[in-house]
């Protein structure tokens, strides 16, 4: 069966809410849309208090070629421009809008018609994904028209599509993959031609046996694309695993998929897109799991952006009491929010709340050597040796030692029987390191 050779877990999938339809979350009184909500620069504020918008209108524009265009996920006043911290805990400018009556632009194709006949040029398409703020939805949010622009020089001879959901609790690409098929499948024709490509690959989990059945059943009338099914192993769906897994190809140390002449989108980015290009619909809304073995009405909804964290869950039925964290992603790589105010955004793939007896951590004793943290590292680094270089300021070293490639999997820390916080380290000495780095650029 296709997989990674190198290392990986299988932490107990908790698919609560795989059968569960998605629903639409009724729209917030307001909402707080962050300018950053990609990689790369923010975008720039085009409203001031008092403008009235409407649901799908541009109000922050995208500053550089590595950045994307914000619009509004509702009709309203905007309220005022301010800080709101997001699911990091930092804090990010926003847009403040009390919503009224729901008004969408009207150059937005609401019908739910399927359009197949792709009329654009791999340069409009490219355009359209730049003027919709279309990013990537599995997480990383780096803008697509960036990854659709192959610069000189590189080429891409194949389209790997991310139907993975490798992550414990997450349902809504499965959901959306069951839905929304055809969308996705026009979608990753899009994709394909304004990457030039004539094949492409949908890699998906065999725990989702419903969704390959679905994709496998309509891709014949979409020439080039395949469906393949993947052996059930965290973390199947990162990019370079899942590269490896379908194609054999290894992505070197540094480096991007576009160097093996592929790249890699995720199933919700080729639906967003599918309504960027088809039906002129910005990305404003993104399918979200909100689930938890103690909530009492899990699911998958459609969130406008902006929405607080805090209205999906009372949607969902409140916060359980025995609640220890609630977490923005998945158990494995999501984090833990400050509070349940936090907005929605592009990147917000589902929110955990974790029992209190699962969510606290036990008491970390000293490292036994076992090594199983080398063994489930599937980019082959030593994490019990980076922790430590971390710990103790060694930041070259630990950049020696491969520190910069650390994907934040969390499988090193899930394994170890001495309970040591391993990611918690070396997410610290990345950042440190990355600091170190930009200080002696601009030297």
């Amino acid at each position: 069966m296709k997989t990674f050779p190198l290392g990986g877990v299988h932490p107990p999938e908790n698919k609560l809410t795989a059968g569960i339809p998605i629903r639409y979350l009724p729209i917030p009184p307001s909402v707080a849309i962050p300018v950053t909500q990609h990689i790369g620069s923010p975008s720039e504020i085009l409203v001031k208090k008092g403008d009235m918008v409407k649901t799908g209108q541009i109000i922050a524009a995208s500053k550089g070629f590595v950045s994307a265009n914000i619009h509004s996920s509702v009709t309203g006043v905007v309220n005022k421009t301010d800080s709101v911290i997001d699911a990091s805990g930092f804090r990010q400018t926003a847009v403040f809008i009390d919503t009224t009556e729901d008004e969408w632009l009207e150059t937005i194709d609401r019908s739910s018609e399927i359009i197949t006949e792709i009329k654009y040029s791999p340069e409009e398409i490219i355009d359209k994904c730049l003027e919709s703020g279309i990013v990537g939805l599995g997480g990383a949010t780096f803008p697509s028209h960036v990854k659709l622009s192959i610069p000189r020089g590189k080429r891409c001879d194949v389209l790997i599509i991310n139907g993975v959901e490798c992550e414990p609790y997450l349902t809504s690409d499965h959901r959306l993959m069951l839905e929304r098929s055809e969308e996705i499948l026009v979608g990753i024709t899009i994709l394909m031609k304004a990457l030039r490509v004539t094949q492409a690959m949908i890699g998906i989990e065999n725990n989702k046996k419903d969704a390959i059945a679905r994709l496998t059943g309509l891709s014949g009338k979409f020439p080039g694309i395949s469906i393949h099914g993947l052996k059930v192993k965290y973390p199947q769906g990162a990019e370079k695993q899942l590269i490896k897994a379908l194609i054999k190809r290894e992505v070197p140390s540094g480096r991007l998929p576009l160097d093996v002449n592929t790249v890699v989108h995720n199933v919700g980015t080729a639906f967003a897109v599918y309504e960027a290009v088809q039906k002129n619909k910005p990305l404003f809304e993104r399918v979200v799991t909100i689930t938890g073995k103690s909530l009492a009405s899990p699911g998958n909804y459609f969130v406008r952006t902006g929405t607080s964290v805090r209205y999906l869950i009372e949607a969902a039925g409140g916060v359980p009491e025995n609640t220890g964290k609630i977490i923005s992603g998945g158990p494995m790589m999501g984090k833990a929010v400050s509070n349940a105010d936090v907005p929605v955004v592009k990147g917000t793939s589902g929110i955990v709340l974790i029992p209190e007896e699962e969510s606290s951590r036990s008491e970390m004793t000293p490292c036994i050597r076992c090594a199983k943290c080398v063994s489930v590292c599937p980019l082959n680094l030593e994490p019990y040796l980076l922790m430590t270089l971390s710990e103790k300021g060694e930041f070259e070293r630990a950049v020696a030692e491969g520190i910069t490639d650390c994907m934040e999997c969390g499988s090193c820390s899930y394994c170890c029987p001495a309970h040591r916080p391993l990611l918690d380290y070396i997410r610290l000495g990345k950042s440190l390191a990355a600091k170190m780095a930009r200080k002696q650029m601009v030297k």
